[in-house]
């Protein structure tokens, strides 16, 4: 019996293995299936966008250390006035690590010096992307066989590589002006005349801390490339593997499989060993957790004050001791709206029911004001629900300012040409070809989603009466902005 039922066992295990190898195959195939499904727009897509980003903080970078060093060079020459020995201790060697600085971010010199920290500057989209492209990379088997794709993947990674350098990079610049410009206040306390110099200084710190951020925000946002591409190989099972060994959390605390080991944690305080490390301190007893709770709220009360009124700082030393400009860091194209509207205009003796079908472009000069151009085109509707025909009835020239006045309401005014050549019905003479329009009303502003907004106005023409033949003075009208 015994030798029985080992053929047995034998003969299943015989049996199994075929069907486990086509399991495992066919596993594969529907892995290689997945990762094909990758479209090959979304590495030339993330190339490029590291290569823009690489640029943009490069060329930001360097233009505030050349702001510094002159500035830097400007309070030496004045305070080499007043006490020749000071100046040259304070600023020097300042001067000089600041050309060093410079010469390092174009590579003249070798990288900058970067500071061992737990967080990356690129954040978790940085760190998706780069290790999207490692496991691609790494996966040429799974991938249809191309030497151009093999070589595109492998020049992406690189620009990704060089990506994270010169953002770590620019966060090191980035603590070193922040130390700079504290030392310089302590340092210059004594002496009188520098307070602008420093506000200066302090401005332009806080303006490159906000572009580099800005320049980030647009990095993030994804192309439909990219989001198809993300789907696709969060799908894969290898993907999710690779994460949890090469992601910033994993390499942080060497994570291997997702789960750190003993040895991997030694070193790190429990939440038992900081509890009595505190009752220790303050000696409060076992209430001291009490004590240190309270205090914590209070100090997370007040940083959410200060949250709330600097949203976009992410460290207190770089809090401006001014009013800043919130649209300073956007650039030109940033801070274009495009949008349309429509405008309904009832029937007369001279003109069929006309839709107004309008296009504009506004350009955001202040946190609350806008001014911008527009064009329409009067398309005829006929005279009522037994007269329905379309005709082209003229156009309109626009131009246009926004000003806010509380919450989502608007103060809107404006002047238009107004382009009407056919009068039918009228005595031949009677009617002007272009009439003006000045408008001035409301606007009620309402958000869609996170792309789209909408806006309802209500104007008065001024003018309406100078308009041979007359025309309505009120005009409503709806719209969107992009």
């Amino acid at each position: 019996m015994k030798l029985f039922h080992a053929i047995i066992f034998l003969f299943g295990c015989c049996a199994a293995q075929p069907v486990l190898a086509q399991d495992i195959l066919a596993k594969k195939d529907s892995v290689a299936a997945k990762v094909q499904q990758v479209p090959e727009k979304f590495i030339s897509t993330a190339k490029s966008k590291a290569d823009k980003l690489n640029k943009q903080v490069t060329t930001r970078t360097d233009k505030a250390l050349k702001r510094f060093l002159k500035e830097e060079q400007a309070m030496q020459k004045k305070l080499s006035k007043i006490d020749s020995l000071a100046a040259k201790n304070i600023f020097t060697r300042s001067i000089d690590s600041l050309g060093n600085l410079q010469a390092r971010l174009k590579g003249k010199l070798g990288k900058v010096k970067v500071p061992s920290v737990l967080s990356q500057p690129g954040g978790p989209y940085l760190d998706s992307l780069q290790n999207s492209l490692a496991f691609l990379k790494g996966s040429n088997d799974l991938l249809k066989q191309s030497k151009g794709l093999t070589d595109k993947l492998s020049n992406a990674s690189k620009s990704m590589d060089a990506l994270k350098d010169k953002l770590q990079q620019a966060e090191a610049i980035k603590s070193f002006i922040r130390e700079r410009k504290q030392q310089l206040k302590e340092q210059l306390a004594q002496y009188t005349g520098f307070t602008k110099d420093l506000q200066k200084m302090n401005k332009e710190a806080y303006y490159y801390a906000q572009q580099l951020k800005e320049y980030k925000e647009v990095f993030k946002d994804k192309k439909k490339a990219e989001q198809k591409a993300m789907e696709i190989i969060k799908k894969v099972p290898a993907f999710n593997d690779f994460m949890q060994k090469h992601s910033q959390l994993a390499s942080l605390f060497n994570l291997q499989g997702g789960s750190a080991s003993p040895q991997d944690l030694a070193g790190l305080q429990t939440r038992s060993q900081v509890e009595q490390l505190i009752q220790q301190r303050l000696g409060g007893g076992p209430n001291a957790g009490t004590a240190v709770g309270q205090q914590m709220a209070e100090a997370r009360s007040r940083i959410n004050e200060l949250k709330s009124k600097f949203p976009d700082l992410d460290n207190a030393a770089d809090m401006p001791n001014f009013k800043p400009k919130e649209l300073k860091t956007k650039s030109f194209l940033q801070r274009l709206e495009f949008g349309s509207n429509i405008q309904f205009q009832r029937s007369t003796k001279f003109f069929p029911t006309t839709s107004d079908l309008a296009g504009q472009v506004a350009y955001k000069f202040h946190k609350n004001g806008s001014a911008g151009i527009g064009a329409s085109y009067k398309l005829g509707l006929g005279t009522g629900f037994n007269d329905i025909h379309f005709s082209g009835q003229g156009a309109s020239i626009r131009s246009f300012i926004d000003w806010k006045l509380k919450g989502t309401f608007y103060l809107n005014g404006g002047y238009e040409q107004n382009f009407q050549p056919d009068y039918p019905g009228a005595n031949e003479g009677i009617g002007q070809a272009w009439t003006p329009s000045g408008l001035i009303g409301l606007s009620k502003k309402y958000k869609i989603n996170s792309k789209l907004k909408g806006n309802m106005m209500v104007l008065f023409d001024f003018l309406y009466s100078q308009h041979v033949p007359r025309t309505d003075p009120i005009k409503v009208r709806m719209g969107y902005n992009f």
